[in-house]
Formats: C-alpha cells, sequence, structure tokens
C-alpha cells in the first residue's frame, strides 16, 4: 500500500496500492501472474466489481486468475502490502460477467464506502479496464493495436506508434456566498426527475488553466463570477477518463445567481443547516453519493466556515 494522508482527501484519493510500474515492462509478467496462485484479481463488468457477501460495509471480492471466464482484457494493477500482485480482468457491460458472484457493485456506488485501499484499487482497475476495451484501434491510423507493458499501453504494428490511457482534466468547484454563509448549488437537467443539487463542474478547454475554466463554467451554468479561488483536492473519475480537480471559491455577486436553462435547471443558495440536514439523509433534496468529490467539496464547506 502507498498511503497518503486520507485526512479529508476525496473518497478515491484516500490511498493506493503500490502499482510497481518498474515491473510493467517485464516480457511475460502477465501470463506469469495469472500462473502465480497468490494472485487476486479485480473482475470488472463495465464499472461493477464483485462484493463480499454478508457484509455490513462493502467489500471487494477478489478471486484468483482462474476463476476468470474467456474473453477479459487483462492489465496488471501493482502488488499489495504483502507482495502479492494484484490484476484486472475487465469485460463490458453488455457482457456476461466474468466471474459467478452474488453480489456486484459499481464504483459510484460503493466507491466511497470501500476502505481507502480498496476505493484506490476499484478505481485504478476501473479507469485502466475501460481504456483497454474502448481503444483498441489506433487513432492515428486506424490499425488494430496490441497491448504492451502489461495492459497499460497499446503499439499499433501499422504505423509503429504508441498509446496510452488518456486523462482528461476537469474542475468542480464549490461556490460560497460573497459573506461565506451560504453554498450556491445546481440541479442538473440529468437530474429532472430526482431532487439532487451539486457544485459546478466542466472540462478543461485547450489552452485553459483550470482557474480559468471555473470562472467560464460558474458563470456559463450559474451566473455569478467566481473569485478567490483555492485549490482543495483531487481525484480519478473514469466517466469515462477524467481527473476532477476540486476548488472552493467566493461568488463576486450572489444576486446574479441564475441557471442557464440547458446543462443546469435551477440554482439555489443553502445555509449550513440545510446541508448538514441533507448530508444526514433529513432534507427534502439530495446531495451527491459518498464517492464524488463534490460531497467532499460541501462538507468541507459545512465542517470549516470561515
Amino acid at each position: 500500500m502507498t498511503p497518503l494522508n486520507d485526512l479529508g482527501l476525496p473518497a478515491l484519493a484516500r490511498a493506493t496500492i503500490d502499482r510497481a510500474a518498474d515491473e510493467r515492462t517485464r516480457e511475460g509478467l502477465l501470463e506469469a501472474l495469472r500462473a502465480d496462485p497468490t494472485t487476486r484479481v479485480v473482475a470488472l463488468q463495465g464499472d461493477q466489481a464483485p462484493l463480499q457477501p454478508g457484509r455490513g460495509a462493502p467489500a471487494l471480492l477478489l478471486v484468483p486468475p482462474s476463476a476468470i471466464s474467456e474473453g477479459a482484457q487483462w492489465a496488471f494493477l501493482g502488488r499489495d502490502e504483502d507482495g502479492s500482485a494484484r490484476l484486472v480482468a475487465a469485460v463490458a457491460a453488455a457482457t456476461e460477467r466474468p466471474v459467478d458472484a452474488e453480489d456486484w457493485g459499481s464504483l459510484r456506488a460503493v466507491g466511497g464506502e470501500l476502505s481507502p485501499v480498496e476505493s484506490g484499487l476499484l478505481v485504478e482497475a476501473v479507469a485502466l479496464g475501460r481504456w483497454l476495451l474502448d481503444a483498441p484501434f489506433c487513432p492515428a491510423c486506424g490499425g488494430r493495436t496490441i497491448v504492451r507493458t502489461a495492459g497499460w499501453s497499446r503499439s499499433c504494428p501499422d504505423c509503429g506508434r504508441d498509446h496510452f490511457p488518456r486523462t482528461d482534466p476537469a474542475v468542480i468547484v464549490a461556490v460560497a456566498s460573497a459573506d461565506g454563509s451560504r453554498l450556491l448549488l445546481g440541479k442538473n437537467a440529468m437530474w429532472k426527475d430526482r431532487n439532487v443539487y451539486s457544485t459546478f463542474a466542466g472540462f478543461v478547454e485547450a489552452g485553459e488553466s483550470a482557474e480559468a475554466t471555473i470562472v467560464r463554467e460558474v458563470h456559463e451554468e450559474a451566473g455569478v463570477i467566481a473569485r478567490d479561488i483555492r485549490y482543495r483536492g483531487s481525484q480519478a473519475w473514469p466517466y469515462p477518463r477524467s481527473l476532477m480537480l476540486g476548488f472552493h471559491a467566493a461568488a463576486l455577486d450572489d444576486a446574479a445567481a441564475r441557471p442557464d436553462g440547458e446543462e443546469i435547471v435551477d440554482v439555489r443558495w443553502f445555509s449550513r443547516a440545510e446541508l448538514t440536514a441533507a448530508l444526514a439523509g433529513e432534507a427534502d433534496f439530495a446531495l451527491p453519493g459518498t464517492a464524488s468529490i463534490a460531497r467532499r467539496l460541501i462538507l468541507d464547506w459545512v465542517e470549516h466556515p470561515e
């Protein structure tokens, strides 16, 4: 395990195993590890992994390589603290599950409830597994690529180019009122049937800084100008391949708040008392799930009044 200072870190960024990147170039590594009885595998169907049955809190069910059915994409994730290898065996969401297990959970649903190491392992597995399934062809010439470096790169035999998993930076920001007493949240158009409010987010555009993205996105989506931008932390979010960069900010003019009417259908200023009730599940509106960095940003603001 590679420990991090996990006090207050986003749910999927609290810890990770040793990725042992120096081993990836070893010839025949995956074959050798699949034959090793101490190796354990994160089986994936889309973004869902098997869970141990009968547990109060969710825990990953890691299986030996022999338990995985044919047709999965394999990659080396790293090594646990006892030195045993961890692999991912991934199949598409519409494909039959690669292992027989009773309970399954998606990264979105259980990532925030897993132990720090297991949440880090699952987000790594989902991010890498999705890339292996979604990018079999060379984007330069269209040729079918060959998986290299134990699942961490693809090589095109036709044009000779090497390709690696993409990570797209995106910002997510919690915007407080000018006096710091309220937090501005928005309701996404995709949640029209759910009364969920969250922080504001968007992808970093070409040639744009994270700070400039925040100002642009918040103004576009919620009408206000963001100021006093402060970096909070980051976590991977493989939907499909984002790195979410979390920030806090303040509004220049509270009265300017309004939804764009397209992506955001409503914006509201919430007090700490209202958000405390929502975090406890005792409000008439809901907040993002525990795996989301948005929830961490909201919790930060509630717990640390300035």
